[in-house]
């Protein structure tokens, strides 16, 4: 998948892997490149298997070095390190074509504050007193 990685960003990818190291690596990047690494692992795993299975089961090999045992781990070994490259492989692909293309860059977000406005009724007259009433004294 490095040829659509390549496609997508517009440059190779050991400058890919450069760049998703810097501090300002765009977060579709870094997740492209750990993707890619998680990926390049599992078909090396698949890889290493296959070989393995190949070299015991060559012709000159002796049949007393075969071992059932040994080929049903590298058969259920070989079963996970293909699952995982099935996994990876769609997870990047989907990731290339849904992220936002590198000329795009993120708008700054404004943020609007609110204001609540209310209209204050005018300051209450102080209530007349009652006719008569002697004021109370201050000390």
């Amino acid at each position: 998948m490095d040829g659509e990685l390549q496609e997508v960003f517009g440059v190779p990818v050991c400058e890919l892997h450069e760049a998703a190291c810097g501090a300002d690596a765009s977060p579709a990047l870094a997740r492209a490149m750990e993707l890619r690494a998680f990926l390049a692992l599992a078909e090396e795993q698949v890889a290493r298997v296959r070989d393995r299975v190949h070299a015991d089961m060559r012709p000159d090999r002796d049949m007393g070095e075969l071992s059932a045992d040994q080929l049903r781990f590298d058969a259920q070994w070989l079963e996970a390190a293909l699952e995982a490259r099935d996994g990876y492989r769609p997870a990047l692909g989907e990731l290339l074509r849904t992220m936002p293309s590198p000329d795009q860059r993120p708008r700054p977000v404004r943020m609007t504050q609110l204001r609540a406005t209310t209209t204050l009724a005018p300051p209450a007259a102080p209530a007349p007193s009652p006719a008569g009433a002697a004021r109370a004294r201050r000390p």
